[in-house]
């Protein structure tokens, strides 16, 4: 199947580099060649790393290498099947995407890996929203085995079994939900994490201590904070702000999570977060 995937950043990347390492032939794009040339070297880093760990064969990894096509022309998505957005949590834009994506090829289901908004008023944007879906994959996408199938308003049963599909021959498993705020995933996530933050900011515990509370208390592979590293505190708060506009007070974003953001400090992406961050490993709290 030819797939394009709109945004070469974090999400982008790894849906690209999961759905080339299962045999699509995949086409990324984004706004410049900057971007594009940066997500598909941090492919080829993601699956060096499955080789050293002996996960991924050599062979493997210059095959999927091979079916991977970077671009900034949308007239190069043509011959898709599949197109799924990996752009900015932002709904303008959002719909703004999937507008020009359905535009340029003919036929093709129109996926966006949104986590929180609503994927209803995506799918108004196109001419034809029963091609729509919600594809909400996780991060890391190499690693993380749910896809979160978000079903639209105006998504039809042809959609959503196509959609399936394809996330079952990534060799991932797939929960269906109604398109409702923060869908089952984000809203869930965020209320842990949120009482989270909360609980730093009146000083019940360290975040480490919370965490491992989390990990060795209820089985949690990682905890809530961390995890708020992981996933990028700005991202975050773009899910707690929609989810306080639709849900009410419960996902006000704390004070914290506000202070952080405003200062760059965006978890292991920037380098520090609720944790200080080096070669991709939590070293200590950060400083409060």
């Amino acid at each position: 199947m030819e797939v394009a995937v709109l945004g070469a950043g974090t999400m982008g990347r790894g849906i690209a580099g999961a759905s080339a390492t299962a045999g699509h032939e995949v086409t990324i794009r984004d706004v410049e060649p900057p971007y594009v040339e940066r997500g598909i070297e941090s492919i080829g880093e993601t699956l060096r790393e499955g080789v050293d760990r002996g996960t991924v064969a050599p062979e493997e990894r210059a095959a999927a290498l091979d079916r991977i096509t970077g671009t900034t022309d949308l007239a190069d998505l043509a011959g898709a099947e599949l197109v799924i957005e990996a752009v900015p949590e932002e709904m303008e834009l959002k719909r703004e995407t999937v507008a020009d994506a359905e535009r340029v090829t003919d036929g093709a289901v129109i996926a966006s890996n949104t986590s929180s908004l609503s994927l209803t008023g995506i799918a108004s944007a196109l001419e034809t929203p029963g091609r729509a879906i919600g594809l909400h994959f996780f991060n890391p996408v190499h690693l993380m085995d749910l896809v979160e199938v978000v079903v639209a308003e105006q998504t039809d049963d042809a959609t959503v079994e196509f959609a399936e599909g394809f996330v079952e021959g990534l060799g991932k498993e797939t929960i269906a939900v109604r398109d409702t705020p923060g869908f089952a995933t984000s809203r869930l996530g965020v209320a842990i994490g949120v009482e989270a933050m909360r609980m730093v900011e009146q000083g019940v515990a360290s975040p480490r201590a919370i965490d491992r509370a989390m990990e060795l208390g209820y089985n949690h592979p990682v905890g809530p904070l961390e995890l708020t590293d992981v996933v990028g505190l700005d991202a975050r708060l773009d899910i707690l702000e929609a989810l306080h506009e639709e849900l009410g007070e419960r996902f006000h974003p704390p004070r914290i999570l506000k202070r952080k953001v405003r200062a760059g400090k965006l978890g292991k992406k920037t380098g520090e977060g609720f944790y200080v961050w080096e070669d991709g490993e939590p070293v200590g709290p950060a400083d409060e």
